[in-house]
C-alpha cells in the first residue's frame, strides 16, 4: 500500500511540474535565427560558412502567396481541429490590421507538410515572425499573446493596443 501511495505521488509530482513548465512555455514569442538542425532549410549546403547563427530566409513563394508584408509577415500554421489556432488567427489578423505593412498568413499543417518538417514545426498553432527580407525572426509554439506579437514587431510605441 505505501509503495502505491509512494508511486502515485511521485507521478502526481511530475504531472504538476510538467504543466507548470508546460504552461510558462506555451505561446511564448522567442527571438529565432537559426535553423533547425544548424542548417538553413533553402539554402545549397546549408547556409553561410562559419560559426555563428545562421539566418532562415523564406520568400512568397515557400509561403505560397504573391508577396511578403512590407513591414513584417506573420506566418501561422494550423490544422483544421484546433481550437487555440481559431483564437491565433483572430489575434495575428487584427495585429495584420492594425500594423501597416504586416501581413498574416495561415498555413494548413496537413497541406503544406513539407514546409511544416522543414522548419521543425512540431504542434499548431506555431507562428513565425518574417522579416520584410523573408527571414525568420521570431517563433512561437502555442497561442501568442498580442502584447509578445507586437513587441516581436518591434512596434509597441507605434500604436495603440
Amino acid at each position: 500500500m505505501a509503495v502505491g501511495l509512494i508511486a502515485a505521488a511521485a507521478v502526481l509530482l511530475a504531472g504538476t511540474g510538467f504543466g507548470l513548465w508546460r504552461g510558462r512555455r506555451d505561446g511564448r514569442v522567442r527571438p529565432r535565427s537559426a535553423a533547425p538542425g544548424g542548417a538553413v532549410p533553402g539554402r545549397p549546403g546549408g547556409g553561410p560558412a562559419g560559426g555563428g547563427p545562421r539566418a532562415l530566409v523564406l520568400g512568397a513563394g515557400d509561403l505560397g502567396v504573391s508577396e511578403l508584408g512590407t513591414r513584417a509577415t506573420l506566418v501561422q500554421f494550423s490544422s483544421a481541429f484546433c481550437a487555440p489556432c481559431r483564437a491565433t488567427r483572430r489575434i495575428l489578423a487584427e495585429v495584420a490590421g492594425m500594423v501597416e505593412g504586416v501581413r498574416h498568413v495561415d498555413i494548413d499543417v496537413t497541406a503544406r507538410l513539407d514546409l511544416a518538417r522543414r522548419l521543425g514545426v512540431r504542434r499548431t498553432p506555431t507562428t513565425f515572425v518574417l522579416g520584410p527580407d523573408g527571414q525568420v525572426t521570431h517563433r512561437a509554439s502555442g497561442q501568442p499573446r498580442k502584447a509578445d506579437v507586437i513587441a516581436a514587431l518591434g512596434t509597441g510605441a507605434d500604436f495603440p493596443t
